[in-house]
């Protein structure tokens, strides 16, 4: 289904087409008038079927040129005389576009209109058809992607070190870290998410031992006493050695080793500690301070602050990396989902709505005030040229109903004329 963002173009109408229109409009009812006028002549004095002709025509002179006077004593001074309470768009001007901003905040800016509308529109339902297309995704990064750059590259290490030394590091400091991080280890413990950690040090832990053998030998045989035998010595380094790399082995196997026990609880009590002890609490907080009040907190930050920029800027800047075919995955992902829950797609519905009307409650007097703003600024002859422009073709057939009217209204006058 292809959806369409914007009206056609061909619904619109320019200025041209509608000069044209509105003066062959004046055309056909000036025309009439002429007509009204010339069979008026024709038939004056004229007896019998011809005097209801005449009339006819007398009256329809007279509704043709009362409509004639009521339509142009809208825009200007009819004849150019300065006949009162004509000229009405000119002399009021700065009223007609307070009025018609307040019709229009009053009739159309309203929240329930706006919701209405809105929801009418099934606006995320579009987009998120438009969106979920894998073109349309890669196009929106595309776009995007130029400004994300430009936002990045502006971060200069001035900018980092201000930012951490003024934002960052005062908060940390201002804020106490031992719950957070107490509750952080809490959490870590009770999921288990060491435990890759921990069968990470102990394979290395047995690959180094199982390496350097001669080196563990040597400092076991260091502490060994002077006064045993060379070979008693060695025996014992030997051994101490191999039941050091079996203990390893079996911590590295054994996912259920009571080291890995041990050390579960150990950080379990470290987190409880941190959060509920005040002692414990206080060494944390006293190690923090001590942290941050070294020299090279400041520029370490800056220097992981520009390797990340450094990393950012080189993956937006690759039309194949990886992080530009996530970020366009990930967009035509939630388009598609949009499309297919219609429990997401209504809550994006609502919250949307409520920003519109939010935004329409709040700034609404500022919008519609650019069309008392705007036709204030019009000079009074170029404003009534424009209004003019756009109905006054239509007011033309006031005037041919005017003139047909008149015409029928004078028949029956004179009819009824005859019979008194």
């Amino acid at each position: 289904m292809t959806t369409t963002l914007a009206p056609p173009a061909a619904a619109r109408v320019d200025d041209a087409t509608r000069r044209a229109g509105l003066r062959r409009m004046r055309a056909v009812a000036t025309g009439l008038l002429v007509a009204m006028a010339v069979v008026y002549l024709l038939t004056h004095g004229r007896d019998g079927a011809w005097g209801f002709v005449n009339a006819a025509a007398e009256a329809g002179m007279v509704g043709a040129i009362a409509d004639w006077f009521a339509v142009v004593a809208l825009f200007r001074h009819p004849l150019g005389l300065p006949i009162p309470h004509t000229a009405l768009v000119r002399r009021r001007k700065d009223d007609l576009g307070a009025s018609l901003e307040q019709f229009v905040t009053d009739n159309f800016l309203t929240p329930q209109v706006m919701r209405e509308k809105y929801m009418d529109a099934g606006v995320m339902l579009r987009l998120g058809e438009w969106v979920g297309r894998e073109e349309n995704a890669d196009r929106i990064v595309t776009e995007a992607v130029p400004f994300l750059v430009r936002a990045v590259e502006r971060v200069d290490e001035e900018e980092l070190r201000t930012v951490i030394d003024d934002v960052v590091l005062p908060r940390v400091r201002r804020e106490p870290l031992s719950p957070m991080a107490g509750h952080l280890l809490e959490r870590v413990v009770e999921d288990g998410s060491h435990h890759g950690l921990v069968d990470l040090v102990a394979r290395e832990l047995h690959a180094w031992l199982a390496l350097h053998q001669e080196e563990v030998e040597q400092i076991v045989r260091s502490r060994a006493p002077a006064w045993a035998p060379t070979w008693v010595n060695d025996q014992v380094t030997r051994r101490v050695y191999q039941e050091v790399l079996r203990w390893a082995r079996d911590i590295k196997n054994d996912p259920h080793h009571n080291v890995r026990a041990a050390l579960d609880s150990y950080l379990a009590d470290i987190a409880a500690d941190l959060q509920h002890d005040p002692r414990s609490m206080a060494r944390f907080e006293a190690l923090k301070e001590r942290l941050l009040d070294h020299p090279q907190v400041s520029a370490t930050g800056v220097r992981i602050g520009e390797t990340l920029r450094a990393t950012l800027l080189e993956a937006l800047t690759d039309p194949q990396g990886h992080l530009r075919r996530r970020m366009s995955g990930a967009l035509s992902g939630f388009g598609r989902r949009v499309v297919e829950d219609e429990a997401l797609r209504a809550k994006l519905d609502s919250g949307s709505a409520d920003l519109v009307v939010s935004l329409v409650e709040r700034y609404g007097p500022e919008i519609t005030s650019v069309i008392s703003g705007t036709i204030q600024r019009w000079d009074a002859r170029e404003a009534s040229d424009k209004i003019e422009l756009h109905v006054g073709r239509d007011l033309q057939f006031i005037r041919l109903n005017g003139t047909i009217v008149g015409a029928l209204v004078g028949l029956v006058i004179h009819t009824v004329s005859l019979m008194l």
